[in-house]
């Protein structure tokens, strides 16, 4: 029961990891950058990993969708493959999780189930790991360019795409590695003791045989012993 109630808690962090990793796709605020002024002419820079917007001070956004896929930066389309991998690896992993898991009656038998398990945790963490590192890529570029001296274009921060993202990754690290533990739980099965009572000898068989032998001829009427009138 304890097996099974940790299978559904990995199971639950690790879908929630993936949750979160697939909502930083469409967040706006992968990095931001504020231009401060007076109350009219406040303007909010920001960007993600589809298009590069500016927002006023009365709410109003300008977007510009970037031109081309081919003409992007490398880190950016860097980005979009390894975000989208890593929702793809965590959707057939909630799939392969809910075949293999105990509560589930589709599967098979243990050994195979505990597989499926172990498979699904895998996915897991190559989701989180993809994930993890197209998140920490787009933040060590933010980084470099704000703390470079010689970097005189417009600087921007963290945005909160990047701490969703880390989070989510966590989450689904955490959920595969105890997904993986399932199938380490399921080798390490009791043994059955068997107690060794010694040989039994010829001698001690036949005796065995004989009085059961007997039994049964005393069951069904026959005599033990017969004298030599017996048959006359």
């Amino acid at each position: 029961m304890s097996h099974m109630a940790s299978e559904i808690i990995a199971f639950m962090l690790a879908v929630s990891g993936w949750v979160l990793i697939s909502s930083t796709l469409p967040t706006d605020y992968w990095k931001v950058s504020s231009i401060d002024g007076t109350v009219i002419t406040t303007a909010t820079f920001w960007s993600n990993l589809w298009k590069t917007c500016v927002t006023d001070s009365t709410g109003v956004s300008n977007c510009k969708d970037f031109p081309s896929m081919l003409a992007l930066e490398g880190y950016i389309q860097a980005c979009r493959g390894l975000l989208i991998a890593a929702v793809s690896l965590g959707f057939f992993g909630s799939i392969f999780a809910l075949v293999g898991m105990k509560c589930t009656k589709i599967g098979g038998s243990e050994t195979t189930k505990s597989k499926i398990t172990c498979f699904s945790g895998l996915l897991y963490i190559l989701c989180g790991i993809c994930a993890l590192t197209g998140v920490s890529l787009y933040a060590h570029k933010i980084t470099s360019e704000f703390f470079d001296p010689t970097f005189l274009e417009q600087k921007y921060e963290l945005g909160a795409a990047l701490f969703i993202g880390w989070g989510g990754s966590s989450l689904s690290v955490i959920g595969g590695c105890v997904l993986c533990f399932s199938l380490s739980d399921n080798i390490r099965a009791p043994r059955v003791n068997y107690s060794y009572n010694g040989v039994t000898s010829v001698r001690s068989a036949r005796t065995h045989l004989a009085d059961t032998s007997n039994g049964r001829g005393a069951q069904r009427g026959i005599p033990r012993h017969f004298d030599k009138n017996a048959y006359v």
